[in-house]
């Protein structure tokens, strides 16, 4: 079975904790159902997503994702075949931004849409070797 690792940016619409939490139950649910993992770094202005498993399983969750309402300018940063996941015991870790290593105001000025796959991939190696809890 061919597997895959995706990474994508979006700018949320209407960020609150009350949305988070749904997206986060969702994506669990979904993502154990369909054998997924991967990790959700959040802030008001940004989501960046990491998910990886089976290639069509991830390819549809992308389809989902670009369809919800609750992702806005989506931009696919990083698809690429994988051996081994880096989120292997999470349907979906979530980040609250303590990892994120750009500030709003870079994010505001075009960080994400100058991002290269290595830089996107590097953040979620770095969360992947960080402590949870």
């Amino acid at each position: 079975m061919s597997m895959i690792q995706l990474i994508y940016a979006s700018r949320p619409f209407g960020f609150d904790e009350a949305m988070l939490n749904g997206i986060l139950m969702d994506a669990r649910r979904c993502n154990a159902r369909d054998d997924i993992t991967g990790a959700l770094i959040c802030r008001a202005d940004v989501y960046l997503q990491l998910l990886e498993g089976p290639q069509a399983a991830v390819d549809a969750t992308f389809a989902r994702i670009a369809a919800d309402h609750r992702h806005l300018e989506l931009r696919l940063l990083s698809r690429r075949s994988v051996t081994q996941r880096l989120f292997p015991d999470w349907a979906m870790r979530d980040d609250p931004a303590r990892s994120w290593m750009w500030t709003q105001q870079e994010v505001a000025g075009g960080a994400i849409e100058r991002a290269t796959d290595a830089e996107a991939v590097a953040i979620f190696e770095r969360l992947a070797g960080e402590p949870t809890g």
